[in-house]
């Protein structure tokens, strides 16, 4: 993999990319500095960039019962699991900046049940784990868990789905050797 590249396949990015998507990556190079290679790597076919962002953009970032934290954190624990190099690099430093505590974060790559945690989180956390690590176990007390700390059925659905999206995205990004920026290393420490 080359220094330039975001994987370890050689996919060349569309070129030029349309306005639309060029807007976007100018946004977060203005926001963040840089564009994030999960971005660049799916650069290659504008449709799939842009399903990716959707579904990113609607898991993370669009109206729910869960805070962008509590999003961050489970994005962390699955990819902790999953060992995605790229994901917990990336979100590791999105738990340090959103919740202000740098060792959270590093609780969370390495451990999250050292880390500590509200009971809410907690049973979160857990849920995320055992969707990860099997699924085909979930019955209603661990969906019932979630509700006697305060989560609707609603924030279940939030909750499975991220944990289902970076389920689906540490496997393509560890698969195809998917590098974190260098800026994510050093940020909000």
């Amino acid at each position: 993999m080359s220094d330039q590249s975001p994987t370890a396949l050689n996919l060349p990015p569309v070129d030029p990319l349309p306005e639309k998507t060029q807007k976007y990556f100018d946004i977060c190079v203005e926001k963040l500095g840089f564009v994030p290679n999960v971005l660049r790597s799916y650069s290659n076919n504008i449709d799939r960039l842009n399903a990716f962002t959707t579904m990113y953009n609607d898991f993370m970032l669009a109206d729910s019962g869960l805070t962008k934290l509590e999003r961050e954190m489970i994005a962390v624990v699955v990819s902790s699991i999953n060992k995605c190099f790229y994901c917990l690099v990336a979100h590791g430093a999105a738990v340090r900046e959103l919740s202000g505590k740098p060792e959270l974060g590093e609780m969370l790559v390495m451990n999250y049940r050292v880390a500590p945690l509200s009971p809410r989180e907690k049973a979160m956390l857990d849920f995320a784990a055992k969707m990860t690590e099997a699924s085909h176990r979930i019955e209603e007390p661990d969906r019932q868990a979630l509700r006697d700390v305060g989560f609707t059925d609603a924030d279940i659905w939030d909750i499975a789905n991220v944990a289902g999206f970076f389920n689906m995205s540490n496997r393509v990004s560890s698969a195809t050797d998917k590098r974190p920026n260098a800026e994510y290393h050093s940020s909000f420490r």
